[in-house]
């Protein structure tokens, strides 16, 4: 049986990350021209001025002062400007792409490439002229173009004018980007997701809001994102019955440190606040009482209008997406306990798991565990939609033998296919993490590469740009030749 005949495979970029061309073709700043690179063993910053007109840099994810706004050093290395430039190569890695059989290619489109400011009347024809291009050159290879809407993106106008998404004034700015788009592309364009990970949308560089600790300004912020999304999906569905949207959440696998009581109930909270929340809204379209009853806890009341509930209800995705990197261990008392990293969120070293060399657990089987949970839940139709090794690639005689990254995408295609074949579970594709290498969204550093494909560039943004195939291009394009039979 093993895949089915449609399976999607591909691979995952976002313009953030990837496109580049800062300020190019009309484009407006985005908060994440302002966040400098960083390194394994260093911070991404920004660099603020206060109302007196001093500057300083604090690390991305402190809080912002109210009067303070983000400003551009010239003498810093900021990764988004430039990326790895897709803007300029999006023909030579689409052709690549297409080399390797890709059936889709999962990318973003940049809001401040379509409206510079979030807030203009009209938006920037050049920018919508170049996705056009984009998806022109995708139908070539007959590659189906599955658009994630927001990825950790957001006109910087809109978080110093307005506050980011703590102002309701937000949803409206972000439903006039989605109508052009849709409209726009809704011959071209099939899928879409409406946020990236939904679930991180926390900070200043996420949501735009300068008090991200603020527990009633956060929570009302993500209410607002949540309602954003639903709106999206119905305003998409009007525009084109034939689109599929769904939602993109961060699925790290928890596991209790024991069959303490104690642990496994820490276990379920952790996911329910990480995780679970954001699943149940988008799939069931409600809070959870869960979640209710925290907000009365701390004294916290959602600022809601007539019908909001109404548009959580109608606005339910049609199917779940998900990155999946890496599972944790979650446990009520940690101790002296040896640490693990992870996707944004570590937990307690797992001793039956190896780890990557960035300290991440790798656990194929997790992602097996993960794809059953999900949907015997929800029985919505899955995508993974990012996965995948980063690790420091070495060019030995003009070649990379990735064989450590083959490996680790093997063993999780294996556990997919168990999934699909013995457990029934509906997975639509798979589009590995940057699949053509790029910035790294936790540090701006290059040296943490995932791709089939080697850009030249390094961590301080020095390097010609070339694109250079790495043992794994050949080996995936065997694997959708196959469709996954030949791993």
């Amino acid at each position: 049986m093993g895949f089915p005949k449609d399976f999607l495979w591909g691979g995952a970029t976002a313009a953030n990350q990837y496109e580049g061309g800062y300020l190019s073709g009309g484009k407006g700043l985005a908060v994440a021209d302002v966040i400098s690179g960083g390194t394994k063993t260093q911070v991404r910053k920004i660099l603020i001025e206060l109302a007196d007109g001093t500057k300083k840099w604090i690390p991305r994810w402190e809080e912002i002062p109210t009067d303070a706004k983000p400003v551009i050093d010239e003498n810093t290395y900021y990764p988004s400007h430039q990326a790895v430039d897709f803007y300029h190569h999006y023909k030579e890695d689409i052709r690549l792409m297409g080399e390797m059989g890709f059936k889709v290619f999962r990318m973003s489109i940049n809001w401040s490439r379509i409206f510079p400011n979030g807030d203009d009347v009209c938006p920037n024809e050049e920018g919508l002229q170049f996705y056009e291009a984009v998806f022109a050159e995708c139908k070539k290879y007959q590659i189906e173009p599955l658009v994630t809407i927001n990825h950790f993106d957001l006109p910087l106008n809109i978080a110093l004018k307005y506050g980011g998404w703590y102002s309701r004034k937000t949803i409206n700015m972000f439903l006039d980007y989605c109508k052009t788009i849709f409209e726009r592309y809704q011959h071209q364009v099939k899928y879409w997701l409406t946020f990236n990970e939904i679930n991180f949308l926390r900070d200043y560089s996420t949501l735009g809001i300068t008090e991200a600790s603020d527990y009633n300004k956060q929570q009302q912020s993500i209410f607002h994102v949540l309602l954003a999304s639903a709106k999206a999906v119905q305003l998409g569905h009007q525009i084109n019955p034939e689109f599929k949207i769904g939602a993109m959440i961060a699925n790290i696998l928890f596991y209790p440190q024991s069959c303490n009581p104690e642990d496994v109930l820490e276990e379920m909270k952790v996911s329910r606040e990480f995780k679970d929340f954001y699943y149940d809204i988008q799939c069931r379209g409600s809070y959870p009482n869960y979640k209710l009853k925290e907000f009365k806890r701390n004294h916290f009341k959602l600022e809601k209008l007539p019908g909001d509930e109404e548009e959580l209800q109608n606005g339910t995705v049609d199917f779940i997406s998900i990155s999946y990197y890496n599972s944790a261990v979650i446990a009520k008392q940690k101790g002296d306990a040896e640490k693990s990293s992870g996707n944004q969120l570590g937990g307690i070293k797992n001793p039956y798991l190896e780890e990557s060399e960035w300290g991440w657990p790798i656990d194929p089987i997790g992602l097996r565990i993960v794809l059953n949970r999900l949907y015997d839940k929800y029985r919505l139709p899955l995508m993974i939609v990012e996965n995948g090794l980063g690790a420091i690639d070495k060019i030995k005689n003009g070649t990379i033998d990735d064989d450590y990254r083959i490996d680790y995408l093997r063993r999780h295609i294996l556990q997919m296919k168990e999934a699909i074949e013995y457990d029934g579970v509906e997975l639509w594709g798979y589009t590995p993490w940057g699949c053509i290498d790029l910035v790294s969204a936790g540090t701006g550093e290059m040296d943490k590469r995932y791709g089939f494909v080697y850009v030249d560039k390094d961590n301080s943004g020095k390097g010609t740009l070339s694109r250079t195939k790495k043992k794994s291009f050949d080996w995936y394009k065997q694997v959708i030749a196959s469709n996954g039979e030949s791993l």
